[in-house]
């Protein structure tokens, strides 16, 4: 059997862009990674306007809800992406890890939250064309 790579997302909020990310790349895998996202201080909902642009993709989003990060949920990753959390994400030895910089959708509208999920999209792409060479 072979190992299937798991990839963790993390921001504070776990309510925009680690939410984007997880679901995109869930959608693109089709089963080939699995995916987890939390955030080391969650939101009680997720932000509405990712909810929206996401939905414009055909990915849905309103069954999902911010979660904790766990120590357990880094250990059990292979690669643990960051997005704007700094020092709160546990570092383990022998994990990978990839700090993406990109813009906090949170208290933004539609219009400015779809070129971050764009710029998600398209390294989620990369990572999975990575992880999953034969997808």
């Amino acid at each position: 059997m072979t190992h299937v790579p798991e990839v963790l997302f993390v921001c504070v909020h776990n309510a925009g862009r680690s939410q984007m990310a997880a679901a995109l790349l869930d959608h693109h895998a089709a089963g080939q990674v699995r995916v987890r996202s939390a955030g080391s201080a969650p939101a009680d909902e997720i932000n509405p306007a990712v909810v929206a642009v996401m939905d414009e993709l055909g990915i849905d989003l309103s069954k999902e809800f911010p979660k904790p990060l766990t120590g357990e949920a880094v250990q059990g990753a292979d690669v643990v992406i960051t997005m704007g959390c700094g020092d709160v994400c546990p570092v383990f030895p022998g994990k990978r890890y990839l700090d993406w910089e990109l813009p906090d959708p949170a208290g933004e509208a539609a219009e400015q939250v779809r070129p971050i999920r764009d710029e998600i999209d398209r390294r989620v792409r990369e990572l999975l064309a990575e992880l999953a060479p034969a997808h």
